[in-house]
């Protein structure tokens, strides 16, 4: 679908090739595109999403038209040319029309104009041997599957049955999925509310709606009012995982949220049980702005603190929690549909880096659960590393810890680990790991 054009197509792949060059420097694309003038901030995120979806095969393109590579921002907009352009029924625009308006973008930029015979050049020679030039990249892995190797390499052996589903789900678009407020709404009422305002979707999950198309929250009945909430069928199953079979007593039960912005989970753990006494936790003192900003959105209360959940002294009171969130910091490999660039971001190093900080903050958290409390582990990845491996050892070192039964690895073509899963009528999702653990007396 071609995007909506409110500028000259060379403007937009301008800013595009702009955003691609923050990408390639280590910057997020989301805060890239926030940086492109607003007129052609639509257009310029729907290619830019697109180019970095096809990026390893761009490149490998441009290895095959030219050696050595031209300067970082001709590079950026010869390699989105490519990305945009390589295959005909993905090409949001005619393929000639990139082209030029690729050579136009070059020859309209102060920085890239005498680049631009050299643009010119590799595109018509790209449209003159497209074929030939295609099967050179075949034998590239990264071409082949558009991820670096390294990624696809760990994909295959985490889960030999269903790598390239995973590899595969990651090119195509999300779904816009929201989380109905029960205390508002049933599902079929919302159905109805979305209906009568020309919004088609459908049930997914136990408090999903999955859209049709995706439209502006604005446009949502009863966002503002907090009846619904944008969030992934894999993410909607956290709260339900923690709360259900938690023993309830008199007093509210005590929970924390240990890494908790944008505060999604937080909204639903309240939405669930309106009486919890929750603590919100986030490192960043900005984050824990959206974390309340959302909270006040469902007219919900918890007491937020911005603090790193591992330094325990720094915010604990002392009081156990019946129940534990740790949506822990990850890769993001489960969620490439919503965020290509994360591929192009991460290093294989990244990994054990990072699943070291989820050792620490499984060790710091878990004294703090009672007796007979629970803690769920969740990350948004597909690595092993990050969930089963990281929770067997976890096991392993405390005896304390009793796994029940989790969803594990949710993969986004819809498969898991767990067969009693394989019908949930989830719909489509993101990756996610996710594993409940309760504290015996050992």
């Amino acid at each position: 679908m071609q995007p909506t054009l409110q500028a000259p197509l060379w403007q937009l792949l301008q800013a595009a090739a702009q955003v691609a060059q923050a990408v390639q420097t280590g910057r997020s694309m989301t805060a890239a595109i926030e940086a492109v003038p607003k007129d052609l901030r639509p257009g310029a995120q729907a290619l830019s999403f697109q180019s970095m979806r096809w990026w390893g095969r761009a490149v490998a393109l441009r290895k095959c038209l030219a050696r050595k590579a031209p300067p970082a921002q001709a590079d950026a907009l010869l390699c989105t040319a490519l990305a945009l352009s390589w295959q005909d029924e993905l090409a949001p625009y005619p393929v000639h029309t990139l082209v030029n308006q690729a050579v136009e973008a070059a020859r309209r930029h102060k920085d890239m104009r005498a680049q631009a015979p050299f643009i010119n050049a590799c595109l018509r020679r790209f449209l003159r041997e497209r074929e030939a030039l295609l099967a050179q990249t075949e034998a590239d892995i990264t071409a082949q599957w558009s991820h670096p190797a390294w990624w696809v390499k760990r994909l295959q052996n985490d889960h030999p049955l269903h790598w390239q589903d995973i590899l595969q789900a990651a090119q195509s678009a999300a779904p816009m999925t929201l989380r109905v407020n029960a205390q508002h709404h049933s599902v079929q009422a919302y159905l109805q509310a979305l209906e009568a305002q020309g919004i088609a979707a459908k049930a997914v999950g136990d408090v999903g709606v999955q859209l049709a198309k995706a439209v502006p929250v604005q446009q949502l009945p009863g966002f503002s009012e907090g009846h619904a909430s944008v969030q992934d069928a894999a993410a909607q199953l956290a709260a339900p995982l923690l709360l259900k079979g938690l023993q309830k007593s008199d007093q509210a039960l005590r929970l924390l949220d240990a890494c908790a912005a944008p505060g999604g989970k937080t909204g639903h753990l309240l939405e669930c049980d309106p009486s919890a006494q929750v603590l919100a936790l986030d490192v960043d003192p900005v984050r824990c702005e959206r974390i309340q900003q959302n909270l006040d959105r469902l007219n919900v209360r918890a007491e937020i603190i911005a603090a790193d959940a591992a330094d325990t002294a720094d915010w604990w009171d002392g009081q156990s929690f019946d129940g534990i969130l740790l949506d822990a910091p990850c890769t993001a490999s489960g969620i490439g549909r919503r965020h290509p660039d994360v591929r192009w971001l991460r290093r294989e190093t990244d990994v054990p880096q990072l699943a070291a900080i989820q050792a620490k903050l499984l060790r710091a958290l878990w004294p703090l659960v009672k007796p007979g409390g629970r803690l769920l582990y969740c990350t948004c990845s597909v690595f092993k590393a990050e969930g089963e491996t990281q929770i067997q050892t976890f096991v392993q070192h405390n005896t304390d810890a009793l796994i029940l039964p989790s969803p594990g690895h949710l993969t986004p073509s819809g498969a898991t680990s767990d067969t009693s899963l394989r019908d949930n009528g989830m719909g489509e999702h993101d990756g996610f790991y996710y594993a409940l653990l309760e504290k015996h007396s050992t």
